[in-house]
């Protein structure tokens, strides 16, 4: 079970004030999504069932990086470049070295990060007023529930004490948020 702290609703205020930075945002964090669920299949190819999952997973997030594409289309927004992720980076450096711990934090990071893209993802479908953008972003955040439930199962099959990691990261996710900006990003 994953509990993260909330959002300051504040966010919302600031990301529907400027939702062509979010959109843009969003194209990058749906691709590096991708390329980070490929990363496990480079880096850990020997695991079929992980292979499988994360495979599945990746193809999913590059549909939704077509699927924010055309939204900045529709919108006549071009993307811009990608201005990094703090957020993300900061918990790549909670990930332990040795392994299976590597692997462990891995999954749960890459959880963590689905776990909160989904649940800013929902704010989002829930305040946008243009309803088919809004939909949209309603479908996102279930697939990024499923994303982070596939994370959790892959982690749980590599170590009986993932609740525990899995808890002391959450904690720390909701200090790196709160040393982080409000801006109009999704992380």
């Amino acid at each position: 079970m994953l509990t993260l702290a909330p959002t300051d609703r504040r966010w919302v205020e600031v990301a529907l004030a400027d939702l062509d930075a979010v959109h843009r945002d969003h194209l990058h964090c749906e691709r590096k999504a991708a390329q980070s669920a490929l990363s496990l299949v480079r880096s850990y190819p020997e695991r079929a069932d992980l292979v499988e999952a994360v495979s599945r997973l990746a193809h999913e997030e590059t549909a939704h990086v077509v699927q924010v594409s055309q939204l900045l289309a529709r919108r006549g927004v071009t993307p811009a470049y990608d201005l990094g992720d703090e957020y993300a980076a900061a918990l790549r450096e909670l990930v332990r070295r040795p392994e299976p711990a590597r692997l462990l934090d891995r999954l749960l990071v890459f959880a963590l990060i689905e776990g909160r893209s989904a649940e800013r993802l929902a704010l989002l479908g829930e305040s946008i007023e243009d309803t088919a953008t809004a939909s949209l972003y309603r479908a996102l955040a279930t697939a990024e529930v499923r994303h982070r439930d596939t994370f959790l199962e892959l982690a749980a099959g590599v170590s009986d004490a993932w609740q525990a990691r899995l808890d002391e990261l959450a904690a720390r996710e909701g200090e790196i948020l709160a040393t982080l900006p409000i801006r109009a990003r999704i992380h």
